[in-house]
């Protein structure tokens, strides 16, 4: 059996068909969170197909469907093409009355935290892989470090909805990942430039290209909410508002590229005008339902393809009994470098805010790796380097989505139910929610 190359809509069609079977397997029988349930079965079909080959020799089902993934193109399919949407229909049910409260934590988690965590796995990673004889590079390993310190906004989202989360602090957490995100990948491309000698790197160079990146997206995102804020606001007509939100989403992630800034930082900063000040001024009632419904299913079926995507992708990992114990030790060293990134600046900023006993286990064990960490390190050129980073960041990717993402609802009830319940009134005033349930 050949691999033949797929045209864009098979390769769409499979992956919705897979996607749609397995979540009504998950639904009706696992019954676990979509991410999680699809990750698990998307790993688990890829090991079947490759105990297929390992059993039947003369069998090619694994270099076909490594061929189809190939065909896809993960990095692309994520970065330059569902990443948008996501980051803007997550942006969009965020109240930002109650990410304002959190203000400070999450400007201060999505920088400095990002940079103290990268920093903390970097050398860690150089002692892990010196100790198994890895042999990786310093700046190689800081790219790891990098590309693994952002939580990702569609993993994060999807568990804080079941999770019983204070809003202030569901809304933290939701919006350093939405903002990490970005950060973390201006960092992941200053670096990767430097380690693979296509940049000179320098302290005032990087700060200089972060800024521009970083802000550049801000101010962008800023643009393109204002722009479609007002469309929406001189006409009532909820088709063509949907038409704006997508042009916004499309438009905006497209032009972010051309202008290298950062098209995720973009999109979060337009995603929270639209969700917020849009929502509240410039739709009727049926256009707010209508377009609040749409971003709500398109955030549903992005979310089961990526994840069955990532469940996939240990097709593309190499079986070197190295690597699996690389990306065993590494994530003790994640969550140690996570907790220390957020402990540290929240314990700094204290003495002026009081974000309660749940924050600090709630940003650690709830900031959760996905899609966008694998994504970056298929960017990667091949070579040695590339290999190890896959291979380690899919073990801590999966033990992210399927052992954190399953369990933070549960330590969150089980550290302080009490709290849980009253800090909803005590710690936000927010409103009702204008997000549709799911």
């Amino acid at each position: 059996m050949s691999s033949p190359s797929l045209s864009p809509f098979d390769a769409a069609a499979i992956l919705i068909v897979l996607a749609a079977a397995l979540g009504y397997l998950n639904y009706r029988f696992l019954k676990l969170p979509s991410s999680v349930g699809l990750t698990i079965m998307g790993a688990v079909a890829s090991l079947i197909v490759v105990a297929i080959d390992r059993l039947l020799p003369a069998s090619d089902v694994a270099p076909s469907v490594a061929g189809f993934l190939a065909d896809i193109d993960f990095h692309e399919t994520l970065m330059n093409g569902m990443l948008s949407f996501l980051l803007f229909a997550g942006a969009l049910h965020v109240d930002w009355s109650d990410m304002r409260k959190g203000r400070w934590p999450i400007l201060v988690l999505s920088t400095i935290g990002v940079l103290i965590s990268t920093t903390i796995v970097g050398f860690g990673f150089y002692l892990l892989t010196s100790l198994l004889a890895l042999q990786m590079p310093l700046l190689w390993c800081f790219v790891f470090g990098a590309l693994i310190s952002p939580t990702d906004p569609v993993a994060v989202m999807g568990v804080l909805k079941r999770a019983a989360v204070p809003p202030t602090l569901q809304a933290t957490v939701a919006g350093e990942s939405l903002f990490n995100d970005g950060v973390g990948v201006v960092v992941f491309t200053i670096i990767v430039a430097a380690a693979a000698g296509s940049g000179h790197f320098s302290i005032a160079h990087a700060g200089e290209a972060f800024l521009f990146e970083a802000g550049g997206g801000v101010i962008l995102g800023l643009a393109v909410g204002y722009v479609g804020f007002r469309a929406m606001r001189s006409i009532d007509d909820y088709g063509v508002e949907v038409m704006i939100s997508l042009a916004m989403v499309m438009g905006g992630y497209s032009l972010a590229q051309s202008l290298h800034v950062s098209g995720p930082v973009a999109m979060a900063v337009a995603g929270l005008l639209i969700g917020n000040a849009g929502v509240a001024l410039a739709m009727s009632d049926v256009t707010r339902d209508y377009l609040l419904k749409f971003w709500a299913l398109i955030d549903e079926l992005l979310n089961a393809v990526l994840f069955l995507l990532i469940g996939l992708e240990v097709i593309a990992i190499s079986p070197d009994p190295r690597l699996l114990a690389a990306g065993l030790a590494a994530i003790p060293l994640v969550l140690v470098a996570r907790t220390i990134a957020v402990a540290a600046p929240l314990g700094a900023m204290r003495p002026w805010l009081k974000m309660g006993r749940l924050a600090v286990p709630t940003l650690v064990w709830g900031g959760l790796r996905g899609g966008i960490s694998i994504a970056l390190a298929l960017s990667l050129t091949e070579g040695a380097s590339r290999t190890t980073i896959l291979a380690v960041t899919y073990v801590i990717v999966l033990f992210s989505v399927i052992v954190q993402g399953s369990t933070v609802g549960g330590l969150i009830r089980r550290l302080s139910p009490k709290e849980a319940a009253s800090d909803g009134s005590s710690m936000a005033s927010g409103g009702p929610s204008r997000a549709p349930e799911k």
